[in-house]
């Protein structure tokens, strides 16, 4: 299998520091989420940090394997993050020979970027780490999780995480259909017009528990309408913002594709390119699962409502669906639009809702 997009995600660990050591690691496909590949090996006495280069090297190695271009790494390890990305310097002897493979690796790779996340996130690759650890100290590993449910018409137990994904009101690039991706343009005065009719309806979605935002204006003012009805305040999540549109920001998508053909088709063919000095979907889907994640752990069995865009909106949807990187071109998002995705407990999605504008009737 064939990747040009993964994350990498890697633990270690000892019991002891020293100890008995082992790591974990995973590919997940940057489009899909589907998990590629995985690493788990026990690797006799060592130190926590030793464990997590090992894991870093080998989830590495298996991206390049596996033909990825551009890999995002995520650890919950700050101190091999920060010398990974040239921050700290790597002094323990022990580790020097690690960081100048794990360096190694980096060149194989397009593009690469590491993340600190917190535990509690790398949950996939710390069990891996523990099987390994298990292994290293002669037990028997603690047998996996068991797998979410495949979907099933059924409907599932217990109450879903739900959000309502709000697309703000109008702009003056909104009319044009213009590529409207990082700009500070308000809201104009058709969409305060939009914003009053959803802070109208608000109330329908029933006990919200919070109102979340993009850091762009025309999202945070469209927030800020259905937050003040809702006696909320409203959170700014950078990962909601829309997709950056470098050279075509401002244009229309006839100017765009004249301006650059080649460009235009390639980034209409795979998720994985990006408008000329722009963002791709594979890109902007990374971060939006990871606002998605944080707000779902934040507010479990909640509603929440999510004032972003048209690209994070379609995205989202796109993966509840489980439907391929060419439905977001099959989608259509109004201004000022309501669609609904609740999230159970059990791993499915179900999308309850998309583009009703209902509220702007009349």
């Amino acid at each position: 299998m064939n990747a040009e997009q993964v994350v990498v995600e890697a633990d270690g660990g000892s019991r002891g520091n020293p100890g008995p050591a082992g790591y974990g690691a995973v590919v997940f496909d940057g489009s899909t989420g589907a998990v590629l590949a995985e690493r788990s090996e026990p690797i006799g006495r060592a130190t926590n940090n030793v464990a997590e280069y090992r894991g870093l090297i080998a989830g590495l190695t298996a991206a390049r394997d596996l033909g990825a271009r551009r890999v995002s790494v995520r650890m919950d390890s700050k101190l091999i993050i920060e010398q990974m990305a040239g921050r700290y310097k790597v002094k323990h002897e022990s580790m020097i020979p690690l960081a100048r493979e794990a360096t190694e690796l980096v060149r194989s790779f397009d593009e690469i970027t590491f993340e600190w996340i917190p535990r509690e996130q790398n949950k996939h690759a710390d069990r891996l780490a523990n099987e390994a650890m298990d292994r290293a100290a002669g037990k028997t590993p603690r047998p996996a999780p068991a797998a979410p449910a495949a979907a099933t018409w059924v409907p599932p137990a217990g109450k879903p995480t739900r959000l309502v994904l709000v697309r703000h009101g109008s702009t003056v690039h909104s009319a044009a259909r213009r590529f409207s991706g990082r700009n500070d343009l308000p809201l104009d005065d058709a969409g305060e017009v939009q914003a009053g009719a959803l802070a109208h309806r608000a109330p329908s979605f029933g006990d919200v528990a919070a109102v979340v935002s993009s850091p762009l204006v025309r999202a945070v003012q469209t927030a800020d309408a259905i937050a003040v009805r809702l006696g909320l305040e409203v959170e700014v999540i950078d990962d909601f913002a829309e997709a950056d549109f470098g050279r075509w920001e401002g244009l229309t998508a006839a100017e765009a594709q004249a301006s650059d053909p080649d460009e235009f088709a390639k980034w209409r063919g795979s998720p994985d390119a990006a408008p000329p000095g722009g963002e791709s979907f594979t890109a902007v889907g990374l971060r939006v699962r990871r606002a998605r994640e944080a707000v779902i752990a934040q507010h479990p069995n909640s509603t929440v409502v999510v004032v972003t865009h048209v690209t994070p909106i379609k995205l989202l949807v796109r993966f509840a669906l489980d439907a391929p990187p060419s439905a977001l071109f099959r989608i259509h998002l109004d201004t000022a639009s309501v669609s609904i995705v609740d999230y159970s407990t059990d791993g499915n999605s179900s999308v309850r809702l998309v583009n009703d504008v209902s509220h702007l009737a009349g």
